[in-house]
């Protein structure tokens, strides 16, 4: 568990945004990335009968589609108790391996922070 209190707060933002847009779409997940230049980028997940993508996915779509060209940090905020690989997997695409991962539940309390490219 990571103490929510002592994220810096360009992460903390960014935590703050998916779950905004979890609870604004009223989705099962919000997710927020953070590129090279301080920019961010918030989604929900999308569930349309030929599109399904998780809210994580949905951000990085929209950071690549944006030009960004790295990604500095991710948050996903749900009920899940893990990141899953394959969100992970879109993260190190873009930001490495070591792109940290926040994993948050919908209080906003950070229950784990994940490395992009390994899940732990």
């Amino acid at each position: 568990m990571t103490d929510s209190n002592a994220l810096d707060p360009e992460d903390r933002k960014i935590v703050t945004l998916a779950r905004f847009v979890r609870a604004r779409n009223g989705v099962p997940e919000g997710a927020a990335v953070r590129d090279e230049t301080g920019r961010t980028y918030a989604a929900g997940s999308v569930d349309l009968p030929s599109l399904r993508l998780s809210a994580l996915q949905t951000a990085v779509a929209m950071a690549v589609a944006s030009g960004a060209r790295s990604l500095e940090a991710a948050a996903v905020v749900s009920q899940a108790e893990e990141v899953a690989p394959q969100d992970r997997a879109a993260v190190a695409d873009l930001g490495g391996d070591a792109t940290p991962v926040l994993l948050a539940g919908p209080d906003g309390e950070v229950r784990r922070t994940a490395q992009a490219g390994t899940g732990r």
